[in-house]
């Protein structure tokens, strides 16, 4: 028995340890799974919770939530599709020896209902440092024998919706809840998840179940990563030959009603949707779909037949431009556009003489990063003039580059060295977003999340002022080896350790081998809810179907 239990029973209430207890006698006794799973316990982990050993019963034909406070369509949905996650799952912690209704001196009652209260109307559309604090009380001395949820924006109460629903343990046709209490509220503002469908199209079910995941892990934000070199799915009304000519095909683009689609849905999930047009390289599929794009890269003297990035001195690129960020604008309504800027490769302009000629002009003869400043510069310009007034994140070889650029620019660090990074961006005055930690493409064999949960985002040296400048982080899932097959195990639940450590405290999640059981649990529930998420290790679910 002490070897199946993989886990400290320390602080473990006395109906976890029972549970656990009976998962070893039912599932496994004698054998070594990875680790056993906790049970009713929440990631990412609360900021403030207190949990007792009494407990109420939750009957699922007898429960509901009431409304108090303000109401609007999205929290409507939101309590159904809770209520549906709850009580249609196939209920993987299901141990039936455990009799739901002993009313043993710790049964506190029935919990037929908890009171939602809204403080404040329903915001629209999720943004940037939108309040997502919530609190939930279950039982507690002050209001004995009653559930309440507590916030001030609809998107606080999403959160405390997904964790009440994850304080649910299954048990028989029944589930019990410990009495409970909750303050919770992000860390960063700013918790993403960078998709890339440019390698590899991904259908639009893809990208929805991906915004399910990331609400249930208290991630809000989705970087779409639309178009790169290989692909341009995006469907342009006022360039149609740029995915006519640029997309793997017809059949795998992304037209203005899917758009819209994956921007609501994720809205209903308070998920932000930040569409990256990368440039200006990275954009070889652009090319065949508007002339005078792209760079005409020489060889001896002539044209080789090859492209490079865009032709930063080609003035109708920049009214080409202005023209096509108006209308993915109209099509994003989050205020931030990420605009790349990464990787850009100086041969082709060094090869090109209508280039080195327009430098000398310019008298920056042989400075390319003068070059690609110019080029940043104007696309800065024409962003923030746009209708929309956009905001925007690049990446940081802009400020690597010298390329100077306006005061609100989030630069977005991804390369090595990152804490040197984020020291001298954070100096510099910008506000920053980290991902150099957090790349799930870069697979190894084993348990790497447990890297990806200690990167610790303020490991570098840097003042107060600094630390507020970062404004979160986002795991990155490149796509030249992902598609539609692998996106979900690939990414969850390795992408939760990044989760969590972008929304509890820097206290909480310094002990790898304490959140190692809670992780599991986390896993085992997406499983529940359909979702064929990956293992962490040697190990299985209660009530798997064999």
């Amino acid at each position: 028995m002490i070897q199946c239990v993989a886990c400290s029973l320390k602080g473990i209430m006395w109906r976890e340890i029972l549970v656990t207890a009976l998962f070893c006698l039912r599932y496994g006794e004698g054998g070594f799974p990875y680790i056993v799973p906790s049970v009713g316990q929440i990631w990412p982990q609360p900021q403030h919770i207190t949990t007792e050993q009494t407990y109420m019963v939750v009957r699922p034909n007898s429960f509901s939530f009431t409304l108090n406070g303000y109401d609007c369509v999205t929290l409507q949905d939101a309590l159904k599709r809770y209520t549906d996650i709850m009580f249609n799952s196939s209920n993987e912690y299901q141990i039936k020896k455990v009799d739901p209704w002993t009313k043993t001196q710790y049964f506190s009652g029935y919990l037929d209902t908890v009171h939602v209260n809204l403080l404040k109307p329903c915001e629209h559309m999720p943004y940037l440092g939108m309040d997502e604090q919530y609190s939930l009380k279950i039982d507690t001395p002050d209001d004995p024998g009653k559930g309440t949820l507590i916030s001030e924006s609809i998107w606080g109460m999403l959160r405390g919706l997904e964790s009440f629903s994850q304080l649910l343990i299954p048990d028989g046709s029944a589930y019990t809840i410990n009495s409970t209490q909750i303050t919770d509220y992000p860390r960063f503002r700013h918790r993403g998840l960078l998709i890339d469908s440019a390698r590899h199209y991904l259908p639009k079910s893809k990208l929805l179940e991906t915004v399910d995941l990331l609400g249930m892990n208290k991630f809000n934000v989705l970087h779409w990563h639309i178009v790169d070199d290989q692909s341009f799915p995006f469907v342009s009304t006022q360039f149609p030959n740029l995915s006519g000519k640029g997309a793997y095909s017809q059949e795998r683009l992304y037209d203005a009603q899917d758009i819209a689609d994956v921007v609501e849905y994720a809205r209903n999930r308070g998920v932000r949707v930040v569409v990256e047009f990368d440039t200006p390289g990275h954009t070889r599929s652009w090319g065949p779909g508007q002339d005078g794009l792209l760079t005409t890269c020489y060889s001896d003297g002539k044209p080789d037949g090859n492209y490079g990035p865009i032709d930063p001195t080609n003035d109708d690129n920049y009214d080409f431009l202005t023209l096509l960020f108006t209308e993915i604008t109209s099509h994003f309504p989050d205020h931030y556009v990420h605009l790349g800027g990464d990787e850009v490769s100086f041969d082709c302009w060094e090869s090109n003489p209508t280039i080195t000629q327009y430098m000398k002009d310019h008298n920056i003869t042989g400075d390319y990063g003068k070059l690609e400043e110019v080029y940043v510069s104007k696309l800065l310009q024409l962003i923030s003039n746009l209708p929309t007034k956009n905001g925007y994140i690049v990446w940081q070889e802009v400020f690597d580059n010298g390329v100077a650029i306006a005061n609100d620019t989030v630069v977005h660090v991804w390369k090595g060295g990152w804490q040197d990074e984020m020291a001298n961006v954070t100096k510099a005055g910008y506000e920053t977003i980290l991902s150099s930690c957090w790349y799930l493409d870069h697979i190894t064999y084993g348990t790497d999340w447990k890297t990806y949960y200690g990167c610790e985002p303020f490991s570098f040296n840097g003042t107060q002022t600094q630390n507020n400048l970062l404004v979160g982080g986002e795991a990155c899932i490149w796509g030249e080896y992902v598609d539609k097959a692998n996106l979900i195990p690939r990414v969850w639940p390795r992408a939760s350790a990044v989760a969590e450590k972008l929304w509890s405290s820097m206290e909480q999640t310094q002990d790898v081998n304490s959140a190692a059981p809670r992780i599991e649990e986390f896993r085992c529930k997406l499983l529940s809810r359909g979702f064929m998420v990956d293992s962490l290790g040697p190990s299985f679910c209660p009530g798997d179907n064999l």
